[in-house]
């Protein structure tokens, strides 16, 4: 299983160039989003989202519908990173298996929202973001302590490497 330090230096920075976004900030918030989400770990359940984050097929749905579709360009771009024929059959696979492609729909999720990344990067103000965006009962939000706490650690973490 690949660790958080292999997600972000080998799927997460390189798909967010490719997008353009060349940001450690948004990298730190993916990063926390696949971790919280998922625990990075492609097969947890405890949501009815697919892959390492948790993306719900109503969510693909509604970025490929209500944001990608009036964002021709940047819809080809997200399009080039999805498999040539299984992506026709179930776009919605492509969640769970295909990480740079999860990854570009979970950065949508979120640009799609128009945040406004902290700088310099505040672990707080990336977990009111992942809670915002990231919620899927609106009656229960998601706490973005939780999300602070793990990025802290992952922090600490990373300069000891």
């Amino acid at each position: 299983m690949m660790n958080a330090f292999e997600l972000r230096d080998q799927i997460i920075g390189p798909t967010l160039r490719y997008l353009g976004v060349d940001s450690n900030v948004a990298e730190e918030l993916l990063l926390g989003t696949a971790a919280l989400e998922s625990q990075l770990n492609p097969l947890h359940k405890d949501t009815a989202g697919l892959g390492i984050y948790q993306i719900t097929p109503e969510q693909h749905r509604q970025i490929w519908d209500t944001y990608l579709a009036f964002k021709p360009d940047l819809a080809s771009k997200v399009r080039g990173l999805a498999s040539q024929h299984r992506f026709l059959q179930d776009p919605d696979s492509e969640l769970s298996w295909n990480l740079s492609y999860a990854t570009a729909i979970a950065w949508l999720i979120y640009q799609r929202e128009d945040i406004v990344l902290p700088q310099p990067c505040d672990a707080a103000q990336l977990g009111r973001l992942w809670a915002k965006c990231f919620s899927k009962q609106q009656d229960q939000p998601l706490n973005e302590n939780q999300f602070s706490g793990w990025l802290d650690q992952y922090r600490r973490e990373y300069a000891a490497a």
